[in-house]
């Protein structure tokens, strides 16, 4: 039998605002346990949550970009359940009136096409606890400091056919909250993960499968590799006359399963109710207003345009606007004298991405500002060195040797382009190499190669190649 996957993410995307969403308390990363959770965070008897504006304006944007608008009414709802982590017993969040409805985003796929997926809804609530299993000997550790961190809930529909395109949605919010400075998508810290809803239908069946909820997903790479198994696993169970059963599970990236966690609960068992010491959130004209006009140029956009003012591929403007900060590097690049918009693109994508992965910095630290890449571009352009000589040349701009001009004077690697000079080395080269140039005359094409690289060899890499290539192919002619 052919069998469907059906997936729908549910992202949790953490609020990039210096408090918390119902207190004064920080929200900064990395304290010492306990040390950031004030008495409305611990649920102390006879503290009042404050509603944090700026949550509501991140979930605004966010509303817009998708297509959404903001809800001019959401309501937020107490969702009663018990866990250590959660000192009142329940969590303030949103249900039947969240702040963001119906949306949708496009993810490109492999074949070059485009999908549209439906966003059910994003809503606001607060953060639960932490808690901590080892190094307690037996016993587990909770630490309240991320209680009341505000998170924007992002639902998708169920509109995802396998692990690779949900790994394009999410990689497509994570751009996105990234794009409108509303999340910092530290996956590592925690700041954006995600809970996957997992089905299988005989394909051409309307009705879904029985789903399980993958929880706390925190690495693109986890949440494929998590997704692939339980699609094997419920196939596996359907094909030998099991029943999957509707569960919450866990994924353990040591084995590479899936592991029951508990029973998959339903909306009724968090007896929601409005919460009663919050009023109603109720926006006006003005303030969407103010939400628009505060939108950046957003991802799908800035591609486009790239590809309109650039002249760039699809390929090379999606690399290039996958995170706002490279988009502005790149634009910075070429005002700084950059040149030409795809031996730019190259470079960014390539030898300064590099660097960047190979460090582990981002690029907003880059020693290799783009002021400093962009002259290196120009000695390129004007022939001064070689794209090869260029490198050598980048290396040294990374560890702090100065500007291109400087390392280029310093080390002596202006290119010869002496047409004389050239042409004696390249006659040098043809002279000591006789049968090289026999096999090349009767047809040897690619020994072009060869004698490219030993007259670069006796010039140290010096001579403009385009130069080289010319006057070889009118000597061996």
């Amino acid at each position: 039998m052919e069998w469907e996957t059906v997936i729908g993410l549910e992202i949790h995307a953490q609020l990039a605002t210096r408090s918390k969403i119902f207190s004064g308390a920080s929200t900064a990363y990395g304290a010492d346990p306990n040390t950031q959770a004030c008495n409305v965070d611990l649920g102390l008897p006879g503290v009042l949550p404050v509603l944090n504006r700026e949550a509501v304006v991140m979930a605004g944007r966010f509303g817009l970009a998708i297509g959404a608008g903001v809800e001019r009414r959401s309501v937020f709802a107490r969702k009663n359940y018990f866990y250590p982590d959660l000192p009142k017993g329940y969590q303030i969040s949103q249900y039947e009136l969240p702040i963001v409805g119906r949306g949708q985003v496009t993810i490109d796929l492999e074949d070059d096409g485009t999908k549209v997926i439906g966003v059910t809804r994003a809503h606001l609530e607060e953060d639960a606890g932490k808690s901590l299993h080892e190094d307690f000997h037996g016993m587990s550790g909770i630490d309240l400091n991320r209680a009341g961190t505000p998170l924007l809930e992002i639902v998708s529909e169920p509109d995802m056919r396998s692990p690779k395109e949900a790994i394009a949605y999410m990689r497509k919010i994570h751009t996105l909250v990234r794009y409108l400075g509303i999340c910092d998508g530290n996956m590592q810290e925690g700041s954006f993960r995600c809970d996957a809803n997992v089905s299988v239908r005989p394909k051409g069946q309307a009705a879904f499968g029985t789903r399980a909820e993958l929880k706390n997903l925190n690495s693109f790479r986890f949440v494929e590799r998590a997704l692939r198994f339980e699609v094997e696993r419920q196939i596996d169970l359907l094909e030998g006359g099991g029943k999957v059963l509707q569960e919450t599970r866990l994924y353990d990236p040591e084995r590479g399963e899936t592991r029951p966690m508990r029973g998959k609960e339903e909306a009724n068992d968090y007896r929601y109710f409005p919460d009663p010491d919050l009023l109603p959130v109720e926006i006006d004209d003005d303030f969407v207003a103010a939400l628009e006009t505060s939108l950046p140029e957003l991802p799908d956009a800035k591609r486009q345009r790239f590809m309109e003012q650039y002249g760039l591929g699809r390929y090379d403007a999606s690399l290039l606007t996958a995170n706002r900060a490279t988009a502005d590097y790149y634009e910075a690049l070429l005002a700084a004298g950059g040149g030409d918009p795809k031996l730019a693109a190259n470079w960014v994508a390539g030898d300064l991405s590099g660097a960047l992965n190979r460090d582990g910095i981002d690029i907003a630290q880059s020693p290799v500002d783009a002021g400093l890449l962009g002259g290196l571009l120009a000695r390129i352009a004007d022939n001064t060195i070689s794209g090869k000589i260029a490198k050598q040349v980048f290396e040294a701009m990374w560890r702090g040797e100065g500007d291109a001009d400087a390392i280029i004077e310093a080390r002596g690697l202006k290119q010869i382009t002496d047409s004389g000079a050239i042409e004696k080395i390249v006659d040098d080269v043809i002279a000591n190499n006789p049968g090289q140039v026999e096999q090349f005359r009767a047809g040897k094409e690619k020994l072009m190669g060869f004698f490219v690289g030993q007259v670069m060899k006796a010039t140290q890499g010096k001579a403009n190649p385009k130069q080289v290539n010319e006057l070889l192919r009118k000597r061996l002619s």
